[in-house]
């Protein structure tokens, strides 16, 4: 078996709408497409013998053990390898449950697609999925566990951590997007100018002054003292000589911990004779120069979170231990503890597994104890000096059995540092009673609080403190999301996009937009090329500037990586014509509908679907959607139209000279065909579409039809407003138009512009590509020999598995089948040299146009030509 290729898929897409998260591996089963499950000796044992958690797999017969009866009944072993990329990924912890294998239309190759949590272990599990199938197969020997723990290491290095994760989950239940910012922890909440960010438990909003009070432990501690808060006495030391002043000053027991320092880190406990104090010194000054040193205060460790001035949660923390049974070692109890199914690798579960390190053998020595020990039955030994969740410690929610004063202390203490999540740690018997009645002290806090010990404490009850922070970051009435209108289609896209963001503008709305050829926000052009697919939709989602999107979504983006956002408020489809079929297993319109189809189901649900009523593609989408729907039309009486208006549907069509909106039985007529700049008079039928497209769409968000109609008598075309969209420039004996026409149907809207232009010579300039079917490229030669009398061929890029002899000649048969003695040329120029060369070619009164691709940067030269032409005749 070979892997062709594996793309993740982190947007809407075409399996799932819902499930945004996917793996797509294409497989090819070479051999084994002829070699089911049941005709493998044994393969069943071996798998169920290997993975027999896979008995829970229901499959199609809907019952446990499903799957299993697939196998042994005989399946494909692309099915196999779907359930065997989910279940290995439960197996470490990540629980998936969606996977669909469907074959290509290509023999033996099969996509097979599943859940992801993490997107490097997807990927990881595919190819050790396929691994595990061909180990099956061959009956070897494998290991199983060590793909399982590399997935957990790998999860582990690429995760949010687990407070960061509980607040984007939280974000998820709420319908708030979010964007991850880099491989750590900075995040995105929201889009455009509604977003705000989030690194760890930190917030924009969050003090930089008060972090930088709260990792000066000294610092805090002063300032709280000046108010009146109780804190452990204590002094700051720079070097081990000032140990024996600290001694005399504070007093045996101690407690060193660096001044900078966090999650524990070189923290020594309970220290009671000077050579632990100075040995404690030097440990801590590993980690910071400057050393804070405390009197040691007995009691219970406890964690108290505030988040924008209030209490919310309270928890009591207990460093990681065991309890002695009178007969075996501490090792043994280590290893009975961590084999405790709420404790896991790092953050998987709700408890981490227990390691020994130094300070767990610094602990033990204290006791004179050993790993190999045997504490007395019922004897609690402490395996870490401090109670971290991450080194093994536990966690016993208290939030609802702390004392008034207490959190009056606790919600002071976050004013007085300035922090708007704030971790305060307090060392006291209880928190029932005032901190002053027990003696209890604050020890420090924290800026940048972990939320693990009370989302998910090992005892008592889980405290939503997301839900808090979300709170905070977006009260009640602030909206998370800006509007977005996404266009597909096959061609009009771009025009439709830069209208609609034309009609945005002019409504002082600050709009980003991406087209084919560049991202824009307002008139700036930000990123030149290709912008259509999700990584230039999370490029306009993330400015903080942006409150409207206007995205143009190819085709190429949705099947390599999905949508770039979770929804949007308005879907428009052009049209659904035949163009770059055979590629990416788009055969034919059915397969290219469903692709499209995307990004109408991606609609939110009040949301708004704009659709082509006189395509039957575009109609198809329209009674399938789950969104309002609404049609545009060359005619009112189109009966697609008539009948969705009859029943009080919204509708925009042409007729009688105008761009109408009809509403049931209502017309609003927004402005005449022949008065808007980009229909060429009215003269250009695919305009008209682009135009009614646009109008509805920007109707239905709410903008006046008055609004709109000084928009459309604005959008001039232009290389500068509709770059490369019939762009025509005026020489003095003749004239040239450039058009990125590259299908038949945009050939056939070029045809009926030219048919309606008085020439005597047109001319094109065109060329062909290699990833067409070469039916498509007969039928561009066919239009061509229709539209022009003379026919340039150009070919230099783009070749893509083909030749360029095979290209052309696929081209010429089509033009020699409209016109036998076709007059044409074959050229193999430079961009400017074969501009140069049709201009050459030109007589009074020609026209000449420039298709698709055939030159490159073709705007820019003919542009130059034109200034040269206009140079010569001031200065003759």
């Amino acid at each position: 078996m070979k892997i062709e290729n594996i793309q993740v898929l982190r947007g809407p897409n075409i399996w799932s709408i819902s499930r945004k998260k996917l793996i797509q591996m294409r497989l090819d089963l070479e051999d084994m497409e002829h070699r089911p499950t049941n005709a493998i000796d044994g393969f069943y044992e071996r798998l169920k013998a290997l993975i027999p958690t896979m008995y829970n797999h229901r499959c199609s017969p809907g019952v446990p053990g499903g799957f299993f009866e697939r196998v042994i009944a005989g399946t494909w072993m692309g099915h196999v390898i779907e359930h065997i990329a989910l279940e290995i990924q439960t197996l470490a912890g990540m629980y998936t449950g969606f996977g669909r294998t469907r074959q290509t239309k290509t023999a033996g190759v099969y996509n097979v697609v599943f859940n992801y949590v993490e997107e490097k272990v997807g990927i990881y599990a595919a190819e050790a999925a396929v691994r595990i199938a061909e180990a099956l197969i061959e009956s070897r020997e494998y290991n199983l566990e060590a793909d399982i723990q590399k997935m957990r290491e790998i999860r582990e290095q690429t995760r949010l951590g687990p407070s960061t994760g509980s607040i984007v989950e939280e974000a998820i239940s709420r319908d708030i997007p979010w964007i991850r910012l880099n491989n750590q922890s900075l995040v995105q909440l929201g889009y455009g100018k509604n977003q705000v960010r989030i690194r760890a438990t930190m917030t924009e909003h969050t003090s930089s002054i008060a972090v930088d009070i709260a990792s000066n432990k000294e610092e805090t501690k002063r300032l709280l003292q000046e108010q009146a808060i109780p804190v452990a006495k204590g002094m700051t030391i720079a070097s081990a000589d000032e140990v024996d002043k600290v001694i005399s000053h504070v007093g045996f027991p101690l407690v060193f911990k660096p001044l900078n320092g966090n999650h524990g880190r070189g923290i020594s406990v309970n220290i009671k004779t000077r050579e632990d104090a100075v040995a404690a010194y030097e440990h801590a000054a590993k980690i910071s120069r400057r050393v804070i040193v405390e009197r040691y205060v007995t009691g219970y460790d406890f964690r108290v979170l505030v988040i924008d001035n209030k209490m919310v949660a309270a928890a009591l923390r207990v460093p990681a231990h065991v309890k002695g049974d009178g007969t075996s070692t501490i090792q043994q109890l280590i290893d009975r503890e961590n084999s405790d199914p709420r404790r896991g690798y790092g953050h998987e579960n709700v408890l981490t597994e227990i390691t020994v390190d130094r300070d767990t053998l610094d602990l033990l020595e204290k006791k004179n104890y050993t790993l190999d020990s045997i504490p007395a039955d019922g004897e609690q030994v402490f395996l870490k000096s401090t109670a971290n969740l991450s080194t093994g410690g536990t966690s016993i929610d208290v939030t609802d059995h702390v004392h008034p004063q207490n959190i009056f202390y606790a919600e002071r203490i976050s004013k007085i540092i300035g922090l708007d999540i704030c971790g305060i740690d307090i060392m006291a018997e209880n928190l029932t009673e005032p901190l002053p009645n027990t003696g209890g002290v604050v020890l420090e806090v924290n800026a940048a609080p972990g939320f693990r010990m009370h989302v998910a404490p090992s005892e008592g009850l889980p405290r939503n403190v997301a839900g808090h922070v979300l709170d905070m970051l977006y009260p009640q009435g602030k909206s998370a999301r800006i509007p977005i209108i996404a266009v597909t289609g096959t061609n009009g896209k771009t025009t439709t996009t830069r209208l609609i963001a034309h009609i945005v503008k002019n409504n002082r709305r600050r709009v980003g937009y991406t087209t084919s050829d560049g991202i824009y926000v307002q008139n700036t052009l930000l990123v030149k090329g290709d912008t259509t697919g999700p990584v230039s939709t999370e490029f306009i989602l993330k400015d903080p500037t942006v409150d409207f999107a206007v995205l143009e979504t190819a085709r190429g983006g949705i099947l390599r990586s999905g949508l770039g956002f979770t929804r949007c408020d308005i879907g428009v489809i052009t049209n659904i014509q035949e163009d770059h079929l055979g590629i990416s297993d788009i055969h034919d319109l059915d397969d290219l509908t469903r692709v499209k189809s995307v990004v109408i189901n991606s609609v939110k649900k009040d949301g708004w679907g704009v659709l082509n009523a006189d395509n039957p593609y575009c109609v198809r989408i329209g009674k399938r959607a789950d969104c309002n729907i609404a049609y545009f039309s060359r005619s009112e009486h189109n009966p697609v139209i008539k009948e969705h208006c009859k029943r009080g549907g919204i509708a925009c069509v042409h007729e009688n000279g105008f761009i109408t909106i009809i509403k049931g039985d209502w017309k609003i007529r927004v402005e005449r065909t022949i008065a808007i700049p980009l229909t060429f008079g009215g003269t250009v039928p695919f305009m008209i579409d682009n135009v009614m497209a646009a109008t509805l769409a920007t109707f239905l968000w709410g903008f006046k039809t008055e609004d709109i109609r000084i928009s459309l008598s604005t959008f001039i075309p232009s290389a500068i407003q509709t770059p490369g969209r019939m762009n025509i420039f005026d020489f003095k004996d003749f004239r040239f138009m450039v058009d990125f026409a590259h299908n038949p149907d945009g050939y056939n809207g070029v045809r009926e512009f030219l048919s309606q232009i008085d020439s005597p010579h047109k001319i094109g300039l065109i060329a062909g590509t290699g990833d067409r079917r070469d039916e498509d490229m007969r039928e561009l030669g066919r239009i061509a020999a229709s539209m022009f009398d003379h026919v340039v061929l150009r070919q230099e890029h783009h070749l893509r598995g083909r030749t360029k002899e095979n290209i052309t000649g696929l081209m010429i048969e089509g033009m020699r089948e409209v016109k036998p003695e076709m007059s044409y040329e074959i050229i193999t120029h430079k961009p400017i040299e074969s501009i140069e060369h049709v201009i050459s070619l030109a007589q009074p009164g020609s026209f000449i146009t420039v298709l698709s691709d055939a030159v490159e940067g073709a705007i820019g030269i003919v542009q130059r030509f034109q200034e040269k032409e206009r140079d010569q005749s001031i200065n003759s």
